[in-house]
């Protein structure tokens, strides 16, 4: 008698959803995707107003603080008074704020992955860079609230613009370039760090140095000659000549197209960097 070896037929494969990809994400569905995510995180502002309170207070309490404390004496050295020193500062304090502005980008996204909403974002169809962007448009905007309420504080002390208001326009378009482009250093930062604690902390000891070791509060002449060096190759003195430049008259190239070719090369270093770590981070 013979028998039949029966095989049991092969198992139907379960349907695999196809997950898109973000090179396939069109430049319109990306813009969307961009424009969806800038609107929750107005809306996280919105429900949480004292997000504000760095971006409404900074450039007031700064202004105050450098002009009555240290306008006397370095106006004094620079043939002036404080008026000249005002004239000074601002253009100043506009690079500073970018900096200081981009630091909360990178405790955001931090504390994003703590709580999980990056792990969300990270299982939609959606470009990864999308995410990190909407963060960035959004941390612009503050950065432009803080930037208006500085020169209205100083207009308000008596500064006087001496170019046109093209020049403090253009003024206003550079920090906002180079600000963008130190958001991607802390955006990486804040994905490699533990907590929001430690990209503050490591963020803190990255801008002390960069801020007073250059020409934004003071006149670098009588610094020593080792530390004027460094401020010659620190961006943010040559951030601060640009504006000072753009708003006060004077030589403007070669700081304008310096402060251009970091935020260029920064953008283009940090920024791939940050998106494969968001796409790695466990």
């Amino acid at each position: 008698m013979s028998t039949t070896t029966l095989k049991p037929a092969p198992a139907a494969s379960a349907p695999v959803k196809v997950l898109h990809d973000e090179g396939r994400i069109g430049l319109r569905s990306n813009l969307r995707h961009i424009g969806a995510l800038v609107r929750r995180n107005l809306l996280q502002i919105k429900k949480d107003p004292e997000s504000m309170f760095d971006a409404l207070l900074m450039p007031i309490i700064f202004t105050l603080l450098f002009v009555y404390v240290f306008g006397g004496s370095v106006g004094g050295s620079m043939g002036g008074g404080r008026q000249e020193y005002l004239n000074y500062l601002i253009p100043g304090l506009m690079a500073m704020m970018g900096m200081n502005i981009a630091m909360a980008v990178g405790t955001g996204v931090n504390d994003d992955f703590r709580k999980g909403v990056m792990d969300r974002f990270r299982t939609m169809p959606i470009a990864r860079s999308s995410v990190l962007i909407a963060k960035i448009v959004v941390e612009l905007g503050r950065m432009m609230v803080a930037t208006l309420i500085l020169l209205g504080m100083g207009f308000a002390l008596g500064m006087e613009l001496q170019s046109s208001v093209l020049g403090l326009i253009g003024a206003i378009a550079l920090s906002a370039a180079f600000g963008a482009a130190i958001m991607w250093i802390f955006i990486l930062l804040g994905l490699t760090m533990k907590t929001a604690q430690a990209v503050q902390g490591m963020g803190m000891l990255v801008l002390m140095p960069l801020q007073f070791g250059s020409s934004i509060f003071a006149p670098t002449q009588t610094m020593p000659g080792w530390l004027q060096t460094f401020t010659d190759y620190n961006p943010l003195s040559n951030l601060a000549d640009a504006a000072r430049g753009l708003m006060m008259g004077g030589p403007i190239a070669h700081s304008v197209w310096v402060t251009l070719g970091w935020a260029v090369v920064i953008t283009a270093v940090m920024a791939p960097l940050a998106v494969a770590k968001f796409r790695k981070k466990s």
